[in-house]
């Protein structure tokens, strides 16, 4: 449905630098899947969502790559084109703070005429109202919502709102970006559930939905993504990322996140120490190499491409996955230092 090669989009500053916020990423997500992006702020999660629909305007600039959707390039292509031919329609996305984005001076139906409008000029509003009643009653949201102002809303409504209006058309494949965020535990779930509606009823036909939370990600996605400094630097399915991830700064996010098994209470949280590198002069060699504490004289000396490597099924037969990673330590060596650093933060919680 979704597929990236090779991606590369940039930021020109003011005083003409380059910021390379996504670097060479490459993703792909089939038909009736979802994708999970997770990484902390400033590491290229949103910037990616924004390169993902084709549509770029100042200061963000595409530099080489390929975005295809259900078979269609839509790299390089003019901005009035994407607009009108591929948002909305191919592909969708929702804002971080979504909510804030809806004119208080606006009825909802309004922004819903003009998503239409914008694809088809000659629709009637009559027809226009029936179709938003009807996508509203199947999301189990009130029809008087149409009627209603964004004051008027609580915030778990604006979000579930904006949700409806941004997949109106059906798209094929949604962007979420952090939908669930600044909302409480009940909305969180409301939002979630929904966006699961719209893909279960075929409305959407897949989906990215980007987190700071791993833990969340095992609960929405098939596969996850974890993204640092600009680049990819592991993927897996949601079980491996979040029971057994590889690369040392997917480790890292795990070990600074409270998680509710037996056995782990009273072992304390690992923080990652420092902070990303400046995109406007990353490192020569491994972006992660200098919060990393596994780190060699090597990881500083080059930089380091994605390594894929297979994985054996519960039965110790066969292969259970592509999983890829972006470090130079073999696999085996980095999941025994784990291990062995697990064994002892246990023992020093039960001796706590």
């Amino acid at each position: 449905m979704l597929e990236v090669n090779d991606l590369t989009t940039k930021y020109i500053t003011r005083f003409h630098e380059d910021v390379y916020a996504v670097d060479h990423v490459s993703l792909k997500v089939e038909e009736g899947k979802s994708l999970g992006i997770a990484g902390e702020s400033g590491c290229g999660k949103s910037t990616l969502a924004l390169s993902l629909m084709g549509y770029y305007f100042p200061p963000l600039h595409y530099t080489s790559g390929e975005i295809v959707i259900d078979g269609r390039n839509i790299s390089g292509m003019p901005p009035d084109e994407v607009r009108l031919q591929i948002l909305g329609t191919e592909i969708a996305y929702i804002p971080q703070a979504a909510m804030n984005a809806l004119n208080p001076t606006q009825k909802i139906i309004r922004f819903i005429e003009d998503v239409i409008h914008a694809h088809n000029p000659k629709m009637k509003n009559k027809e226009i109202y029936g179709l938003a009643k009807e996508r509203f009653q199947i999301l189990n949201l009130p029809e008087d919502t149409l009627q209603k102002h964004a004051v008027e809303l609580s915030g778990g409504m604006k979000q579930r709102t904006v949700i409806a209006i941004s997949t109106i058309l059906s798209p094929k494949v949604l962007i979420a970006d952090e939908p669930s965020s600044a909302l409480d535990v009940t909305s969180q779930k409301m939002v979630i559930k929904m966006i699961y509606d719209l893909m279960r009823m075929g409305f959407i036909k897949s989906m990215i939905f980007i987190t700071h939370e791993l833990p969340l990600l095992y609960n929405v996605t098939d596969d996850i993504m974890v993204m640092y400094a600009g680049q990819m630097v592991e993927s897996g399915s949601a079980r491996q990322m979040v029971f057994d991830p590889v690369h040392p700064y997917s480790k890292g996010l795990m070990d600074s996140i409270l998680v509710p098994e037996e056995g782990t209470r009273g072992v304390k949280l690992q923080a990652i120490p420092g902070t990303p590198p400046n995109l406007k002069n990353p490192p020569a060699g491994c972006r992660f190499a200098d919060r990393c504490k596994y780190v060699t004289k090597l990881c500083k000396a080059s930089s380091v491409s994605m390594t894929q490597f297979g994985e054996l099924n519960e039965n110790g037969l066969g292969d259970a996955g592509e999983r890829s990673y972006r470090c130079l330590l073999p696999v085996h060596e980095l999941k025994d230092t784990y291990a062995r650093e697990g064994e002892s933060r246990l023992k020093g919680g039960e001796t706590a």
